[in-house]
């Protein structure tokens, strides 16, 4: 049985229980955990009687201040509409030129539209818009349907290869697979195609050159234009800049022209506002102005 006994040393006495000759002093708790004990209860209990806190079947105690954060928060969210809706109006009835000549529309654009693209757009071109494999770089503003304003936001609004009646369509074909080329000819346009962009090669790719060049012109040209300059009126990018899509190595051209490509981008016209649209439309046009 435990037996307490008076410990001389802290002039306090034992709990009595003993571990290998150690024994426990009898401490009193604290007496500033009782005051935040205390006090913690009486907080508690002034906030059950001010503020709603606690539920009784289908209501709750409303409290005596009569706070109902719903109430507070749908205000909070009617006055920032109301904020917004300022200049969303003016944005709704004036014209792309006009907002982008208007430097205060224009900062709600880069401020909203930023949002806007990163919560639409970004899983896709990333939140910089810089793209990457298979989804083109928007702020190198290499376009392939056109960088104007008003083609931008049509092609948000209809997509590429999309569900849309009136969808932007563009495809590569498979000349390897589709048999319109040996595969010798796919690499030597492959090694033409990548001379465009003075990129580096081997020698045995180098001497392919010229073959591919004349190929190209054969079965290219339809479709990116006798200077490889490609052409905004059906989607087909300019082989001539530093801008690839799918990437500018060996391999991955090789397997462009062999096997064909057939991007895709959805039509936002029933997800998105026409403010909305008009507002990513223009923020689209700003990307990469930090590189200019």
């Amino acid at each position: 049985m435990a037996k307490e006994r008076h410990d001389s040393a802290t002039g306090r006495y034992t709990t009595g229980h003993e571990w290998n000759g150690i024994e426990e002093l009898e401490t009193p708790i604290p007496r500033v955990v009782l005051f935040f004990l205390a006090a913690t209860t009486l907080i508690a209990i002034g906030y059950w009687i001010l503020m709603p806190a606690w539920p009784l079947g289908v209501t709750y105690t409303k409290g005596l201040l009569g706070i109902d954060q719903r109430k507070v928060v749908t205000k909070q969210v009617e006055d920032a509409a109301a904020l917004r809706a300022a200049w969303t109006d003016r944005i709704a009835e004036a014209s792309l030129g006009e907002i982008a000549a208007n430097p205060e529309l224009m900062q709600h654009v880069r401020e909203t539209g930023r949002t806007l693209f990163i919560d639409n757009c970004a899983a896709c071109h990333g939140t910089r818009g810089t793209g990457g494999p298979g989804f083109p770089n928007l702020s190198a503003k290499a376009w392939l349907w056109g960088g104007e304003p008003e083609t931008i936001l049509d092609t948000i609004r209809v997509g590429i290869n999309s569900a849309h009646s009136d969808t932007r369509s563009s495809q590569m074909l498979a000349f390897g697979r589709d048999g319109t080329l040996e595969r010798e000819q796919v690499r030597a346009v492959a090694a033409y195609v990548r001379s465009l962009s003075g990129l580096p090669m081997s020698d045995d790719n180098k001497a392919l050159i010229d073959t591919g060049k004349e190929i190209f012109s054969e079965n290219c040209t339809a479709c990116h234009g006798e200077d490889a300059g490609g052409s905004t009126d059906i989607g087909a990018p300019n082989l001539t800049d530093k801008t690839w899509i799918y990437g500018s190595d060996a391999q991955t051209v090789f397997t462009t022209i062999y096997s064909g490509r057939q991007g895709q981008m959805p039509s936002w016209e029933d997800r998105l506002s026409p403010v909305d649209m008009k507002l990513l439309a223009l923020y689209v046009g700003t990307l990469g102005e930090d590189r200019q």
